[in-house]
C-alpha cells in the first residue's frame, strides 16, 4: 500500500489552495483502503460513500444500455469520486469497477458536516470538483441520448432509404430495357405519312389530358375496368398490342372520349403505329416520374436528417418554425409509425410565429415525446397521435397525445427521474423525459403530463422569445 503524504496531496491540482492543516485533517481522519483489481464498488442504487481519493489503480464507470455495458467515464490516480459535499446524489446511478490493484483514501460519509463546518477550503475544492463533474456528466449524458434518439430512428432511416433507392435501381433497368424497344416503333412511325396539322392536333388532345393534374385516383376495381374499355375500343380499331397498350393509358386516366379525339386528328390506316409510339412515350414518362419520385424521396429524407440535427447550424438559439422540426420528426420516425398502424393528427396553429431555441435539442425533445407515445401504443397494434401546437400569449405550447394504456399513478410521480423507465431491457436508458425536461428547462420552460387509461397528454411550454 502506498503511503499518502502531504506533498503528494498538494501536487493535486484540486488541493491546490487548501491549507496544510485541512489536507492533514483530512489524511488523519481517512481510511486507506484496497480493492482488488475488477470488484464492483457500486451498482445501481447503491448509497453512495466517501469522498474518495485514488491513491493508486482506477476506476471505471459504466451504465447497461441496450443490454451491453457503456463506459461514461474512468478515473485514474489522484482523482476524486463518490459523495461530495453539498451533494443531492444520495444514490448511484451507474457501476463502478476497480481498474489495477485499487488504493483509495475515502473518508466517512457520515462525518461530511463536520468537514462543512470546520474546514470552509477543503470543502470548497471538493465542491467545485462535484460542480466540475455534474457539468461534464450532463453534457455526457445529453450527448449519449442524443446517440439514442438517433440510434431508434437509424432502422426506420433504413427501410425508408431503401425503398426508393431499390425502386430507382428497378426502374431504371426496366427503362434500359424498354428503350431497346425504340428503334421497331420509331421504325413503324416514319413509314406513315402525318402532315404538320396532324400532328399540331394530336398533340393538343394529348396536353389536354396530360396537363390535367387532379386526376382522381382510380380504385383497383375501377382501373381494371377502365383498362378493359380502353382494351376494346383498341381491338375495335385494329390496333396492335390492345391490351398492353391499354396499360399505360389507363396510368394517365385516358378515357375513350380522349381515345377517339385522339383518333380524329390521324387517318385510320396509321392508327396502330400512332398509339403503339403514344403508349411508348407514356411508359417512358411513367417510369421517370417514378424515378424522379424515388429521388426526390431520397433527397426529402436527406433534408429531414440534416435538419432534424441542424448540423449546418450553429448552437447557439436562433428563431425557427418548430413545425418543421416536429414533421421532420415525423418523417425519421415514419416507418415506425407505419409498422404500428399509427394515425397522425395534426393540428398545428399556422398563425404561430418564429420560436427562439436550440432547434436541435427541441427536435430531441419531439423525437423522445413521439417515440414514447408510439412504443406506448405498440400493446394495441394501432393507436391516434395527436400533435397540437398552440400561442398562449408570449409563450408556445405543444401538446403530444396518444390513446395507449396510459402511465399508472404509482409510475407518474418518477417519469422524469434519471435513469427510471418501464420499458424492458434494450429498449430505454430511462434518460429520454430526464433530457426532456432538461431541455426544456434550458429554454425557461416546462413539461407537464396528464394520463388516464386511453389518453396520455404530455404538454411542453416555452417563451416565444427566450
Amino acid at each position: 500500500m502506498q503511503t499518502v503524504t502531504l506533498t503528494w496531496l498538494k501536487s493535486l491540482e484540486i488541493f491546490n489552495n487548501v491549507p496544510d492543516d485541512q489536507l492533514q485533517w483530512l489524511m488523519d481522519n481517512s481510511e486507506n483502503r484496497l480493492i482488488n483489481d475488477g470488484e464492483i464498488l457500486f451498482e445501481p442504487g447503491m448509497p453512495l460513500t466517501g469522498p474518495h481519493l485514488i491513491v493508486a489503480g482506477g476506476i471505471q464507470f459504466y451504465m447497461i444500455q441496450n443490454g451491453s455495458r457503456r463506459e461514461y467515464t474512468t478515473f485514474q490516480k489522484g482523482d476524486v469520486t463518490g459523495y461530495l459535499p453539498f451533494s443531492r446524489g444520495v444514490a448511484a446511478g451507474g457501476y463502478a469497477r476497480a481498474i489495477g490493484e485499487l488504493q483509495l483514501m475515502s473518508y466517512p460519509t457520515a462525518r461530511i458536516q463536520e468537514m462543512i463546518k470546520n474546514h470552509f477550503e477543503l470543502t470548497q475544492a471538493l465542491v467545485h470538483v462535484m460542480s466540475n463533474r455534474v457539468r461534464e456528466f450532463t453534457a455526457l449524458q445529453q450527448q449519449n441520448e442524443k446517440m439514442m434518439a438517433l440510434g431508434k430512428l437509424s432502422a426506420g432511416l433504413a427501410h425508408e432509404l431503401n425503398n426508393p433507392a431499390s425502386a430507382i435501381v428497378r426502374d431504371s433497368v426496366s427503362l434500359k430495357e424498354h428503350l431497346k424497344l425504340e428503334p421497331k416503333i420509331f421504325k413503324d412511325m416514319v413509314m406513315i405519312h402525318i402532315d404538320e396539322k396532324q400532328i399540331d392536333a394530336l398533340i393538343k388532345e394529348l396536353f389536354d389530358v396530360l396537363s390535367v393534374t387532379d386526376q382522381p385516383r382510380l380504385t383497383l376495381k375501377q382501373r381494371m375496368a377502365l383498362e378493359d374499355e380502353l382494351t376494346d375500343w383498341f381491338e375495335e380499331q385494329g390496333i396492335e398490342n390492345a391490351s398492353s397498350i391499354a396499360e399505360s393509358f389507363a396510368d394517365f386516366n385516358f378515357n375513350i372520349d380522349n381515345l377517339t379525339a385522339c383518333a380524329g386528328t390521324v387517318e385510320a390506316d396509321n392508327l396502330s403505329p400512332v398509339f403503339n409510339w403514344i403508349s411508348n412515350l407514356l411508359v417512358t414518362e411513367r417510369m421517370v416520374e417514378d424515378i424522379q419520385q424515388s429521388s426526390r424521396r431520397i433527397a426529402d429524407l436527406v433534408s429531414s436528417i440534416k435538419n432534424f440535427t441542424h448540423m449546418d447550424r450553429a448552437q447557439d438559439k436562433q428563431f425557427a418554425d418548430i413545425h418543421v422540426g416536429i414533421r421532420n420528426t415525423l418523417t425519421m420516425l415514419g416507418y415506425k409509425l407505419r409498422r404500428n398502424n399509427i394515425t397522425i393528427v395534426e393540428d398545428y396553429d399556422q398563425a404561430l410565429p418564429p420560436v427562439k431555441g436550440l432547434i436541435g435539442e427541441l427536435n430531441q425533445v419531439w423525437t423522445n415525446l413521439i417515440d414514447n407515445a408510439i412504443d406506448a401504443m405498440e400493446i394495441n397494434t394501432k393507436g391516434t397521435l395527436t400533435i397540437k401546437t398552440m400561442k398562449d400569449g408570449d409563450f408556445v405550447r405543444v401538446f403530444i397525445l396518444d390513446d395507449g394504456p396510459g402511465i399508472s399513478r404509482d409510475t407518474l410521480p418518477n417519469i422524469f427521474d434519471p435513469f427510471f423507465t418501464t420499458k424492458p431491457m434494450g429498449k430505454g436508458t430511462g434518460m429520454g423525459l430526464e433530457v426532456v425536461q432538461r431541455i426544456i428547462h434550458q429554454h425557461n420552460g416546462s413539461v407537464k403530463v396528464k394520463s388516464v387509461p386511453g389518453k396520455t397528454e404530455f404538454m411542453v411550454c416555452f417563451p416565444l422569445d427566450n
